[in-house]
């Protein structure tokens, strides 16, 4: 009875140190997991603030006035049934918007990669083994061949004490955020490209269809001269003169049909269809869409919410901003919680007392690597000045863009209107003279020298109306119209 009552004694001891062990791994453990969020290295994110203009240096006429603008959907604006119904296509059918929708996919399947980070890895392993024992090493007694058969879980977990997949994460957001801006910017110059080849397609078949009426008029003309030449009232040069007059119209007019036509084919691939597709809709002409109530601006201010290429640069700024936490947490060591279970045995390996397990704390710390880790952050902290700066030239290059297309409109409506006085009066000299040269009181110059002015005033003043058109949809673009919530 002694004898067993001094082994018991003697096995107290190490029996007390391992039971002290358990708890101190459980206690390692728990505070390893409760430290997780206590400390993030890096710098936080701190939004740039940026000073805008109180108001558009551009002065306002009739046509722009200071207000809420709706950009969601400015194409209505213009009153074009089928130019909507064309919007509309182009946001289900458009490829260059599929890839952005994609690519939004992708950030999101990256923000989950770096999301997994915060949770455990967790695998399963196994193997059968056969193997022979030389004899050089034991006697050759009995088999020398041997069968092991091993089955288990192993499993590492990263305690984020210093905050790295923390970063990962807030720089993962930041960026599945940016790509959604890429894909609002991509709605933004895709409507608006929509609407500046369909209202150019108006505008050259305006412009066909003036040319054709001075083909009439030229037409007219010609028969005049040839009718004098043949009473020979008139040389034979007038009537050559009016033939070329007559052939040189007639030859723009291809020139402005083939543009006309890869229009329509431009708009046939911007719908996600052949380029053919809309010639049966569009070839019929229709009038150049005109707004008909006042183009209401928002305030410069509003462009840094509003336009998607700027809140797209922002967020790359964070997402760049997170990365620089990343690069400074490998200055200090990396916490890990590691461990084990499974069976192992040459026989009937779910035997309970065949199992093994390990657990506990663990970690890595790079003590000298040249100083690359310290040039890694340099690196990022290089990288998110240039992000800064990137921003800060697009609020720039937003603001020079809005003033610049608010010129382009304003002025070209001035144009128009003295283009359309040109017209009229370019009209009646065109009158005059022909009954000037009809009773013989001009010469046949006048003539060419009105019905010349007049094609090219008729042609300026169809082209000016679609430009007015054209300079206002720039601004709705400029000003970032055009974008819903995502994809």
């Amino acid at each position: 009875m002694e004898t067993a009552k001094m082994k018991d004694n003697d096995r107290r001891p190490w029996g007390n140190t391992r039971y002290f062990l358990h708890k101190l791994i459980i206690l390692l453990v728990l505070g390893m997991g409760l430290m997780q969020g206590c400390i993030t290295v890096g710098p936080d994110y701190v939004p740039p603030e940026q000073i805008m203009p109180d108001a558009w240096h551009q002065e306002l006429t009739k046509d722009l006035a200071e207000g809420e603008t709706h950009l969601k959907t400015w194409w209505k604006s213009l009153n074009d049934p089928i130019l909507n119904n064309l919007i509309e296509r182009a946001a289900a059918g458009n490829l260059d918007l599929q890839e952005a929708a994609a690519r939004v996919t992708e950030a999101e399947a990256r923000r989950g990669i770096s999301t997994g980070e915060r949770f455990p890895d967790i695998n399963g392993t196994g193997f059968t083994e056969r193997s022979r024992t030389s004899e050089d090493f034991f006697p050759p007694t009995g088999s020398r061949n041997d069968n092991t058969y091993g089955l288990g879980l192993d499993a590492s977990w990263e305690i984020d004490f210093w905050g790295r997949i923390r970063r990962l994460v807030e720089s993962a957001d930041a960026g599945l955020q940016a790509s959604v801006e890429a894909y609002r910017d991509v709605q933004v110059l895709l409507f608006a490209e929509i609407a500046l080849n369909y209202v150019e397609v108006r505008t050259l078949q305006t412009r066909i269809n003036f040319a054709e009426n001075n083909v009439e008029t030229q037409q007219g003309s010609l028969e005049i001269t040839q009718a004098r030449l043949d009473a020979e009232i008139v040389g034979e040069l007038d009537m050559r003169q009016a033939e070329l007059n007559l052939a040189s119209t007639e030859a723009f007019i291809p020139t402005l049909r083939s543009a006309m036509l890869k229009a329509i084919n431009r708009l046939g691939v911007l719908l996600g269809e052949f380029p053919s597709a809309l010639y049966d809709e569009l070839i019929a002409p229709r009038p150049i869409p005109q707004p008909t109530d006042s183009i209401m601006l928002n305030m410069p201010a509003d462009l840094l919410r509003q336009r998607p290429d700027i809140r797209q640069a922002e967020r790359e700024l964070a997402a760049q901003n997170a990365r620089v936490g990343v690069a400074t947490s490998e200055l200090y060591p990396r916490f890990f919680l590691l461990g084990d279970f499974g069976f192992e045995g040459s026989s009937d390996i779910f035997d309970y007392t065949k199992r093994g397990w390990s657990i506990g704390p663990s970690f890595r710390w790079n003590i000298f690597d040249g100083g690359r880790v310290r040039n890694f952050i340099r690196v990022e902290d290089a990288r998110t000045q240039q992000a800064l700066v990137r921003y800060e030239q697009t609020v720039l290059d937003a603001l020079e863009e809005v003033e610049n297309s608010m010129i382009s409109y304003t002025e070209e409506i001035k144009r128009r209107e003295f283009l359309e006085d040109s017209v009229e009066a370019a009209q009646k000299s065109v009158d005059l003279v022909n009954t000037l040269y009809i009773t013989g009181l001009t010469d046949f110059q006048n003539v060419l020298d009105m019905e010349r002015s007049l094609f090219a005033q008729e042609d300026d003043f169809a082209s000016s109306q679609g430009s007015v058109t054209q300079n206002l949809i720039r601004i709705y673009r400029t000003l970032g119209g055009g974008w819903n919530t995502g994809p």
